[in-house]
């Protein structure tokens, strides 16, 4: 089982590393490989979970999954204006289907509820048939009006219940 825990500076480097390989599963053959790999790319991709690991408490978090010392998976929150949004749920390709994305998911959604979070919101690659699939066992639900970002990425929604149990819980079996 994994142990699930806030990110340090010290993960950036897997951290930017798991988020490179996870891409290039879903990317590769959609988009160029420069858009997603490489060594410019992986230091962009590193000062954004940076600039993610570093943000004030209030305004998201960041969480890895850890086993026998290594980072295998990550996510991350964050509030802006009023709407919280699920910004990133990657991981590593070789830990798939071992439940370390329902973990991450579940510790997600256990800080929404502590936050008094109600509705959360994220954005899929159109292409990646798998997350849509994880994400929609887990509750998550298509926008209502359809709206897509840029074209490429899905807009879906979750509604977060509360710790008592009663309304929407948003979560289910694991797809992981």
């Amino acid at each position: 089982m994994s142990m699930i825990r806030a990110a340090l500076p010290a993960d950036l480097d897997a951290i930017a590393a798991l988020h490179t390989r996870a891409r290039a599963t879903y990317y590769q053959g959609r988009i160029p490989a420069e858009a997603y790999g490489g060594e410019a790319e992986l230091a962009r991709t590193r000062e954004g979970w940076s600039r993610a690991v570093a943000r004030p408490g209030d305004a998201g978090g960041v969480l890895c999954a850890e086993r026998d010392g290594e980072v295998t998976g990550v996510a991350a929150f964050r509030t802006a204006d009023g709407e919280t949004t699920l910004t990133q749920l990657h991981v590593d390709p070789v830990h798939w289907r071992r439940g370390t994305g329902a973990a991450l998911h579940a510790a997600c959604l256990d800080a929404w509820r502590r936050a008094g979070v109600r509705r959360v919101r994220l954005e899929v690659y159109e292409h990646n048939l798998r997350a849509q699939a994880f994400y929609a066992t887990h509750g998550w639900l298509p926008d209502p009006a359809g709206a897509r970002v840029a074209g490429s990425h899905r807009i879906l929604w979750l509604t977060v219940g509360d710790p008592s149990g009663s309304g929407p819980s948003g979560s289910g079996p694991s797809g992981e």
